[in-house]
């Protein structure tokens, strides 16, 4: 692949994908990291300046107004080469388990950070996408088109057997029942779009009792990306590409 656009890059997955993404033996041209706010992101900011492949890209992603013109910004570097792949890794996790907890806000918070900005990034960027797909004479993957869905196996209805988390839960359903349908929409393009689950990770969202380092979960979910198929266009996979219930 030429390009990635990460989002949620100041911590935890999404700033180890980055890291992970330039120590590659053959690491994309344009690694576009985006996050809230660039200042604050000190260690994001440490790795572009040592490695000239790393673009920062400042978005609010509550901001759905501010996706028209990152789209502009992207296609300004990725030139007629396009945006190869997008990789929605961007979210929010509640506190609140039960019902007797919940707010209306935390539910409005959670489906527009964990649903609504994925799809309306995704649409933004879908032409960029599209232009890489169709430069490629590869057969679908990563070097092809490729979006992902950063998802949980909190959003599995099947898995469901403990209830509770509400917002998080009904969010990344919603994200899953999305990207099937763009899966379909977008598959004969030679684009693959799938939602993922990262593990349970250690992560200010995961806490210290995950059984998975960022590390771990990221050198995975590489090593999954890059063995991706047609056949996996629509899926629910994890970290590790075993497919998932929906």
């Amino acid at each position: 692949m030429k390009s990635i656009l990460v989002t949620g890059c100041n911590r935890g997955i999404g700033l180890e994908l980055i890291k992970q993404l330039v120590a590659l033996s053959k690491p994309p041209q344009h690694v576009l990291a985006t996050v809230r706010q660039p200042d604050k992101a000190k260690e994001l900011q440490e790795l572009a300046s040592a490695n000239k492949s790393i673009h920062i890209l400042q978005i609010d992603l509550k901001d759905l107004k501010s996706y028209k013109p990152l789209s502009k910004e992207v296609g300004e570097i990725v030139g007629d080469d396009g945006l190869n792949v997008l990789l929605n890794s961007a979210g929010i996790s509640s506190k609140f388990a039960r019902l007797q907890y919940l707010k209306a806000e935390q539910l409005e918070e959670h489906f527009l950070v964990n649903t609504i900005a994925p799809t309306m990034l995704t649409k933004a960027l879908l032409p960029l996408i599209k232009v890489a797909a169709s430069r490629s004479s590869s057969p679908p993957g990563l070097s092809k088109g490729l979006i992902v869905n950063m998802s949980s196996i909190l959003g599995s209805i099947s898995s469901n057997t403990t209830g509770g988390l509400y917002p998080y839960r009904a969010s990344k359903s919603a994200l899953n029942a999305i990207t099937r349908s763009l899966s379909l929409e977008v598959k004969d393009d030679g684009i693959i779009a799938l939602s993922l689950h990262p593990g349970w990770v250690k992560t200010d969202m995961g806490g210290p009792k995950a059984p998975l380092t960022v590390q771990e979960s990221v050198s995975k979910i590489l090593q999954t990306l890059s063995s991706l198929e047609a056949r996996h266009n629509g899926q629910f996979i994890q970290f590790d590409g075993q497919e998932l219930p929906w």
